[in-house]
């Protein structure tokens, strides 16, 4: 039985995010928390029908807050499973990127981070539902980034040599997309290097795609990559640094549907989905509760 101002935590733990042991993770949890009431479990990942995993180990636990510790993919498939269970979701970012983390302003130093976890303020934040079938919680894209993202996960290297190799390989390229972007506001056609689907503003790397992206407003931004510089894009790749606005397009809308001549390459949060013809999106007006930083 819970004692009065106890909550039951449940951590959900991807064993090699970042490459840090689980173990490490594990232990620093149980050292920031030794002297709280609160309970805790702990459920690894094995990346074997996790989400089943996952769901049926909440139901068992009943816990009051879910700690996804891991990179944008860990944080998105726990996302999945609390968006309608309304339970608020913390975030330990324990991934390379760690992209979400950083939009929504939570500690990257773990002990700073669990401070959050334990004594942050509760928010909802919008989500973006993608073709009827999983959310997106930061950005997705038609393009060139997922591109990318496809060649990086192909890549031996997967350090820095490797995101480098990828980056150059997909800029050679230079592939164009023609599509037809349909949302609220009318019917566009465009040539297109990349189009992003962004329920916030920056990537993982820091660059800012989508500047005035608010996770929480009720709509989200269809963002039109029009031309190409590659100076400019290794600076928005590595830097904080936003696109040129003459060189973008920024729609914001509540729903969008996307339809390409030719197959592009799609990914949504990190995760490539193949090459697609169509795609579209819908927005989930405050559909996750987060744990954040106060104010």
């Amino acid at each position: 039985m819970q004692k009065e101002g106890q909550l039951k935590f449940l951590f959900v733990i991807n064993p090699v995010s970042g490459g840090k042991a689980k173990s490490d993770w594990e232990t620093q949890i149980r050292t920031h928390m030794r002297d709280s009431p609160h309970a805790m479990e702990f459920f690894l990942l094995t990346g074997d029908a996790d989400e089943t995993s996952v769901a049926h180990h909440i139901e068992q636990v009943q816990p009051d807050r879910v700690v996804a510790v891991g990179g944008d993919g860990t944080v998105k498939l726990v996302a999945e499973l609390l968006q309608e269970r309304r339970i608020p979701l913390g975030i330990l970012p324990a991934g390379s990127a760690n992209g979400m983390a950083r939009e929504l302003g939570i500690p990257l130093d773990p002990a700073e981070a669990l401070k959050v976890v334990t004594g942050g303020q509760e928010q909802a934040i919008d989500l973006i539902r993608i073709n009827d079938e999983e959310i997106c919680i930061h950005l997705s894209d038609l393009g060139l980034n997922a591109m990318l993202v496809k060649y990086f996960e192909g890549s031996k290297g997967r350090g820095m040599w490797g995101y480098g190799r990828a980056i150059f390989r997909v800029l050679w390229q230079k592939q164009k997309i023609y599509a037809t972007i349909h949302t609220e506001k009318g019917i566009l056609k465009r040539k297109a290097y990349m189009i992003v689907l962004a329920n916030a503003r920056k990537y993982g790397t820091g660059a800012n795609i989508n500047p005035e992206g608010n996770v929480a407003d009720g709509y989200f931004e269809v963002v039109v990559l029009r031309k190409l510089n590659l100076i400019e894009i290794l600076k928005a790749l590595f830097t904080n640094r936003s696109f040129k606005r003459e060189r973008i397009e920024i729609i914001s809308t509540r729903t969008v549907q996307i339809r390409t001549q030719k197959r592009t390459y799609f990914q949504v949060d990190g995760e490539y989905r193949g090459r697609t013809k169509e795609v579209s999106a819908s927005i989930l007006p405050g559909a996750l509760v987060l744990l954040l930083p106060a104010p």
